[in-house]
């Protein structure tokens, strides 16, 4: 042992001699302090796994063990396993892979590299299923395939949702294509729960790669991770080597997946269950239920709405459609709803923050709410793209539109924006396609659709938002085929007769509602801004709730015949 190690050597200068003495280092007892393999850190290993394991000094995530992660999201001691012990085989009969299996069986005190069950979430039953890293870094082989597949298929047949943190290398290569195959056989079982109603959550941890990203790790209702953690198809050593190029910093974690639209949110440790619990309770079917008296409808009057009282003409409405100080989407979600839950992104390229989207209550009632947002300053009109959706923005709608059908949620739209971005990047991602199955796939939604236009409704950026089985308008929005400066463009070759224009297209609420193409309007105050909105507010929740009566009580064939009458008759 060196002398170093057991006694701390300390010099001292006395005149113009140095003496050396030597003083025993503190003792710190084995196993007590660890090394952070982040920042490299000395820390107290049961200050770590108190506080979620997580550093204290750099906040880096360690992993967690499958039965320890269970402990930190469940309800205590409702944890019930199934298929405890359940082992795999070796079908390519691999040289010492039953040896290994034994050793990390012994190591660890798991049989495989997930552990599954069912347990409580503040109450609520749920199927679980976790991945332990320790376990062949929790590759998928067959048994791993299988205990997910069982799970999924009891979770089916008990009418449970469905919960999986994925950590895994990938594919288990020492079962070659039988590990292969049960990408496929855990895919199917979802596929089969989700045609059932049932929800899945998926939740992402470090890291997630291979072929459990390529199955069930990526096939959510909603899709979760932990911050940082590292997500992709292909490792980054092995994407360095195939095209020789660095990675940029950043790369396949799990910031970066949110901005390009494959998860709904990056989840810090410390809220996992309280998340977990929120989503649950909006799916809840046994909570599901219209009642304003338990989550307060909110105190709004009439009494300060002063209505416009000049006749104003169409030009000047379309001014007042634009202010910069008008409330947006943001504040109406703010105003009508509670428990709102953001989801992000199209699960194809990114996530667009012109479009807003998520799950709400409306008088306790879970909703689907999508606003097109602009933004209340001059940074966030920049950052959302002053409401111009591209073709992802669209395709978040969708894909919260479809979520919302399964779940048998009403959806409400808020439209405001001047139009769908036409440039170069939007073409080139298919605009044109993804508005038009936007519009394609809103007239067969299966639940009840109402859209109100609260600032500018630009074209057929609008119309992707307003296929609905009730358009309303406030007094003071547009909805039109185009700006009145693009319709005096190609049709005047004058762009500078907007004012003109802006008359002839009969884009008023008015004009709307004596042709048909809209049902309702809301008169709005004068100088309208967020501080005087309640009464707008205290109409638009009326008219909500009336509309939530009468087309919640349509049967599915009612539903979908009425809103087909609607545009036919146009």
């Amino acid at each position: 042992m060196k002398l170093d190690n057991v006694f701390k050597k300390t010099r001292i200068a006395v005149g113009r001699k140095n003496y050396i003495t030597f003083t025993r280092r503190p003792e710190v007892p084995e196993g007590l302090l660890r090394k952070c393999n982040k920042c490299g850190g000395a820390i107290i290993a049961e200050d770590v796994k108190r506080d979620y394991y997580i550093c204290p000094k750099c906040g880096g995530y360690f992993r967690v063990h499958a039965r320890r992660r269970i402990e930190m999201v469940t309800d205590e001691g409702s944890f019930e396993e199934w298929d405890e012990g359940f082992q795999g085989g070796n079908p390519l009969e691999y040289k010492g892979y039953e040896e290994k299996l034994k050793n990390l069986q012994e190591k660890t005190g798991l049989s495989e590299a997930v552990v599954t069950g069912k347990a409580k979430i503040d109450g609520r039953e749920v199927a679980i299923g976790v991945c332990d890293g320790r376990f062949l870094m929790a590759s998928m082989g067959e048994a791993v395939g299988e205990k997910i597949a069982r799970a999924v298929e009891r979770a089916t047949k008990e009418r449970l949702p469905v919960i999986l943190f994925a950590c895994s290398g990938g594919a288990r290569m020492q079962e070659g294509i039988i590990s292969l195959m049960q990408m496929a056989k855990t895919s199917a079982a979802l596929k089969r729960h989700s045609d059932a109603g049932f929800l899945y959550i998926s939740v992402l941890t470090d890291p997630t790669t291979g072929g459990v990203t390529a199955s069930f790790a990526m096939l959510g209702d909603v899709i979760l991770a932990e911050p940082k953690a590292l997500i992709g198809f292909a490792g980054p050593r092995v994407i360095e080597q195939t095209i020789g190029q660095k990675l940029p910093e950043g790369f396949q974690r799990a910031e970066f997946l949110l901005e390009h639209g494959f998860l709904d949110a990056i989840v810090e440790r410390q809220q996992m269950k309280e998340t977990l619990s929120k989503i649950l309770a909006l799916h809840d079917a046994g909570e599901n239920i219209k009642d304003s008296e338990e989550y307060g409808r909110k105190e709004v009057n009439l009494n300060n709405l002063d209505s416009q009282k000049n006749e104003l003409t169409a030009w000047q409405r379309v001014e007042l459609s634009r202010r910069k100080d008008r409330p947006v989407g943001s504040d109406y979600i703010d105003a009508l709803f509670t428990d709102f839950i953001e989801f992000h992104g199209d699960r194809y390229f990114a996530d667009d923050k012109a479009i807003i989207g998520g799950v709400a209550r409306f008088h306790g009632m879970p909703v689907t709410v999508i606003a097109q947002a602009k933004g209340r300053n001059t940074k966030e009109n920049i950052e959302r793209n002053f409401g111009m959706p591209q073709p992802e923005g669209y395709r978040k709608a969708l894909r919260l539109m479809k979520q919302a059908e399964k779940f048998g949620r009403p959806v409400i739209c808020l439209v405001d924006t001047p139009g769908a971005f036409c440039g170069l990047e939007a073409e080139e991602r298919g605009q044109g396609e993804a508005i038009a199955r936007n519009i394609y796939e809103m007239s067969g939604l299966r639940v009840p659709v109402v859209s109100i236009i609260i600032g500018e409704g630009g074209s057929g950026g609008a119309l992707a938002m307003a296929t609905s089985d009730e358009v309303w308008m406030l007094e003071n929005s547009i909805y039109s085929i185009l700006s009145p400066e693009g319709f005096a463009s190609i049709l005047w070759k004058d762009s500078s007769k907007a004012k003109e224009a802006a008359e002839v297209m009969k884009l008023t609420a008015e004009n709307l509602k004596a042709q048909g193409i809209v049902e309702r309007v809301f008169e709005e105050p004068e100088d309208y801004t967020v501080q005087n909105m309640n009464g707008v507010i205290a109409q638009m929740d009326e008219a909500i709730d009336t509309f939530l009566l009468k087309y919640e009580a349509l049967s599915e064939t009612e539903l979908l015949d009425h809103r087909y009458a609607r545009f036919r008759s146009m």
